[in-house]
């Protein structure tokens, strides 16, 4: 869905990449990628996984005027507070070109804190909705629920949202 909106080399930005599984997944498909994540043992294995540089950085440090014709962040900002999140999504929109395409997915429910360790925040189509209200030049597209992939986690879902900038 994502990689299908866009044309054939667009620049991407795989923000918080983890592993570096999709960002090496666009690589394969002609795309250009810039990735990142705030772990540094993730950015030397995406690295070395990739053969892409990947940078160490927080979300909060993104700082791009209209660079990336579509934002992949796949299981990555749900670790921010969903007080943080409107300067997340204000942040990656200023970060894509006009029309730019950003993804985004959470897991579904309402909970917000600590679980295993991290830090989570879930969203619902009804929760997301309201925090694109101070960011008026970016929309819901496309959002969808999915059941986790891994089967030991079949019960839970996922919010998928395909954002588009105007």
């Amino acid at each position: 869905m994502f990689a299908g909106k866009l044309q054939e080399g667009a620049r991407i930005l795989d923000f918080g990449c983890g592993a570096g599984r999709d960002t090496k997944y666009f690589m394969e498909k002609g795309f250009q990628v810039d990735a990142l994540d705030g772990s540094e043992e993730l950015c030397r294995i995406a690295s070395e996984f990739t053969g892409n540089p990947v940078k160490h950085a927080m979300f909060q440090d993104l700082d791009e005027t209209e660079r990336y014709d579509g934002i992949w962040a796949c299981s990555s900002i749900l670790h921010v507070s969903k007080a943080e999140l409107p300067c997340i999504l204000g942040k990656m929109a200023k970060a894509a070109k006009p029309c730019g395409i950003l993804y985004a997915s959470f897991k579904y429910g309402d909970y917000e804190g600590e679980r295993n360790g991290r830090y989570f925040t879930d969203m619902t189509e009804d929760t997301f909705a309201p925090l694109l209200q101070g960011i008026g030049n970016l929309s819901i597209e496309e959002q969808w629920v999915t059941k986790d992939v891994r089967p030991e986690r079949g019960n839970e879902k996922w919010l998928n949202l395909i954002l588009r900038k105007k």
